[in-house]
């Protein structure tokens, strides 16, 4: 092990968690060439160490190990399947502050978030822990004299899972977790820019006592490693969690083998505030809504509205409070940390020129912060005019563009104006507004006077290009099982 990456395992009380090779099959794995990829830290550049590098071939070993677990595994029972869940969950939590430290070197995120992600993360194994108890689906009452009808909810198979570095523990076990509590086996492709909590989970599930094969983790290059996935008929679930571009190219790639599909995309949240509004809450959480993992979330703010008479002074405010957050290295637990990559920063930078060419204010911010090459300012532009790049793309990052509006008519026409529909924020203290404006939003989530929503037991996801079915809630096991009816005869 290198200076690099003793340095990174010494971090963590169990260096056990810090671990550089695949998992597949109940075996860690290397890459056969010696292939690997180097992980840094964004906050410094500094090396916080390497992952395997798969081949095809390799990848479709993992899909072999699945399907050869998966008969074992949907032959337990239930509730063995639940119990094996439970002690998963609770490794997570035993060893929270560790998988938060490893989080924050790979990703870059403050540290208190990083706590919260595991916790966020370790919720749904306890969900589904409960829900695989409960496999049970409506029955229907016989159409015929003669027989006896049944439904039956079987699992599908094998489940692919493809997860994003932004939540890099969260959306492998929001995944998983449904998978596995419905009986299917998985193959995990991490991030290759945070893969280090993907093998953390795998560790943590080999001490739960998942059996071999049943949880497999593939480091590497996304187009190398999940391309054979998409082909391979074994495969009978792909749940992927990214950019709308990517979701379309996997969609078009399943497409040949009929896979059961989740697809969990893009975002360009509105954030609407009436000018009824409580007005502190609404900065407050308009903070929240904006600049949580630096921005970097699917469920960021990304167009602010706010109703013309009270536009000044909620302008005024916001940009004050985005002027106070702090910027720092994650470990130091600042309110905003590093962005992942150059790329990631440079659209920050692309979005702001843009704004201000075409007339837009700058309120707060609006470059790169002193605290390293990667670290944008938190911002605030306003005025920002309709035909703005902002106003049509997801920013992921920490900049916030603010437009007024004279009607409830009008606001709800420019939220919807976008291809993409996951969440609205909805700022105001009528009840009838409330009722309409959430009728109206074509969003599969629609957050009122808060900004915290999600969790393991609601469906998440939305609707047009944001993507297709559910995660989380009763909902989150439909893409991992099929319903199987049995007509029988009473004779």
């Amino acid at each position: 092990m290198s200076v690099a990456q003793m340095t990174a395992a010494s971090r963590i009380a169990d260096p056990r968690l810090f671990r550089q090779f695949s998992y597949i099959g109940g075996k860690w794995t290397a890459s056969e060439s010696g292939a690997s990829i180097r992980v840094t830290n964004p906050a410094d550049g500094g090396w916080v160490g390497e992952v395997a590098n798969l081949s095809a071939e390799e990848s479709v070993a993992a899909v072999d190990a699945a399907e050869a677990a998966f008969p074992e595994w949907a032959a337990l029972l239930p509730q063995e399947r639940s119990a094996i869940l439970r002690r998963w969950f609770a490794l997570l939590i035993e060893n929270r502050e560790d998988l938060a430290v490893l989080m924050t070197l790979e990703q870059g995120k403050p540290l208190s978030e990083a706590r919260g992600e595991i916790d966020y993360a370790a919720s749904f194994i306890e969900f589904y822990a409960e829900e695989a108890k409960r496999p049970n689906i409506e029955g229907v009452t016989s159409h015929l004299s003669d027989a006896e009808v049944e439904l039956w909810r079987e699992p599908v198979g094998v489940a692919a899972l493809v997860c994003p570095w932004n939540f890099p523990s969260a959306m492998i076990t929001r995944k998983a977790a449904a998978a596995l509590a419905a009986g299917c086996t998985v193959v995990v492709h991490p991030s290759h820019e945070t893969p280090f909590s993907g093998l953390a989970l795998a560790e943590l599930a080999e001490r739960a006592g998942i059996p071999k094969g049943v949880f497999n983790v593939v480091t590497g290059n996304a187009a190398t490693v999940v391309e054979p996935w998409t082909r391979d008929p074994r495969v009978r679930a792909f749940s992927f969690t990214g950019s709308t571009p990517v979701g379309k190219l996997l969609y078009r790639q399943c497409a040949e083998t009929v896979k059961h599909l989740v697809l969990e995309l893009g975002g360009h949240a509105p954030f609407i505030v009436f000018a009824d509004a409580d007005l502190d809450l609404a900065v407050e959480e308009a903070v929240k809504a904006k600049f949580a993992t630096s921005g970097q979330d699917c469920l960021g703010a990304n167009r602010f509205f706010v109703e013309r008479s009270v536009y000044d002074a909620f302008c005024e405010r916001f940009a004050e409070r985005t002027s106070e957050l702090s910027v720092a290295n994650g470990l130091e637990d600042p309110d905003i940390g590093p962005l992942i990559n150059e790329k990631a920063v440079k659209k920050q930078e692309e979005h702001v020129e843009d704004a201000l060419q075409r007339g837009a204010k700058l309120l707060a911010g609006g470059r790169r912060h002193k605290a390293g090459d990667l670290f944008f300012e938190p911002t605030v532009i306003g005025d920002v005019p309709s035909d703005a790049l902002i106003m049509h793309e997801e920013t992921f990052g920490p900049v916030a563009a603010i437009a007024p509006f004279d009607t409830e008519e009008e606001v709800l026409k420019r939220a919807n104006d976008t291809e993409y529909g996951l969440i609205a924020y909805l700022h105001t203290q009528d009840p009838r507004r409330i009722y309409r404006a959430s009728r109206a939003l074509q969003f599969g989530m629609v957050a009122v006077n808060r900004t915290k929503v999600t969790g393991a037991p609601i469906p998440f996801g939305g609707f047009k290009q944001s993507g297709l079915g559910r995660e989380g809630a009763r909902l989150g096991l439909e893409a991992f099982t099929e319903v199987k009816y049995v007509c029988r005869d009473w004779a």
